[in-house]
């Protein structure tokens, strides 16, 4: 049988975690940068290690007043010093949980930035270590890590809208959000059977998460997929 894997964003504070959690097979966890904090990290990574959900972290940019979702300019040293320091709080609490960090994803608008930049994907990638990545088919960071030897894994987006080059449509134009469930659970199913993806996933601070995992989980299951982590579950 085919295999995906289904991530969604968590340890934000404005999303079901626990609802998610039991959803999902990977938690792109906060790393209290754009949101999140050691205590919630702490909570979600013991919520994952129990319910065998891989463990990865959400990086952003320094910007918790605009939810990491605002471009910023910053040196590549400065970058990957932020990187590291929020790869190592996840870290330090997978550990406390009987866990670890089995991949990086970059949040918001670093995500976006890291698709055609690659001076801040290098930086990205330079703060991160080893970890596995996942990111956008065809974008820079992929691209660098691959190059690099780094295990890479894309993913499609199933409730965003995309542009003819393949990226996403920004937030806050028209088409860049996909709400209606059974939408997303169709869209979903047809980003899996396209082949080259190793995960879908659903947006945690979205108001619905929890039902369009939930619609996305079951029709993948329908249609004849596994759900598994790419990274190793704890």
């Amino acid at each position: 049988m085919p295999v995906i894997d289904l991530n969604a964003d968590l340890g934000e504070g404005v999303t079901d975690d626990d609802g998610l959690l039991a959803v999902v097979t990977s938690a792109n966890v906060a790393c209290g940068y754009h949101a999140g904090d050691k205590p919630t990290m702490r909570r979600v990574c013991a919520q994952a290690v129990a319910g065998g959900v891989a463990i990865g972290a959400q990086v952003s940019y320094d910007d918790r007043p605009h939810f990491g979702r605002v471009a910023r300019d910053v040196a590549p040293d400065v970058l990957a010093a932020q990187v590291a320091d929020q790869v190592a709080m996840l870290a330090e609490a997978a550990a406390a949980a009987g866990g670890t960090v089995g991949y990086l994803k970059p949040h918001g608008a670093l995500y976006n930035r890291v698709v055609h930049d690659e001076e801040q994907a290098r930086a990205v990638l330079a703060g991160s270590g080893t970890l596995p990545v996942l990111g956008l088919p065809g974008g820079a960071l992929l691209r660098v890590a691959e190059a690099a030897g780094r295990v890479v894994h894309r993913e499609g987006f199933p409730d965003r809208g995309y542009t003819p080059e393949g990226t996403l449509v920004p937030r806050g134009e028209p088409g860049a959000l996909v709400e209606d469930p059974a939408e997303i659970a169709a869209r979903a199913v047809a980003l899996a059977e396209a082949g080259g993806l190793s995960s879908v996933c659903v947006h945690g601070d979205s108001p619905g998460a929890v039902e369009a995992a939930t619609r996305v989980r079951a029709a993948l299951v329908d249609a004849g997929f596994t759900l598994r982590a790419f990274a190793v579950a704890p």
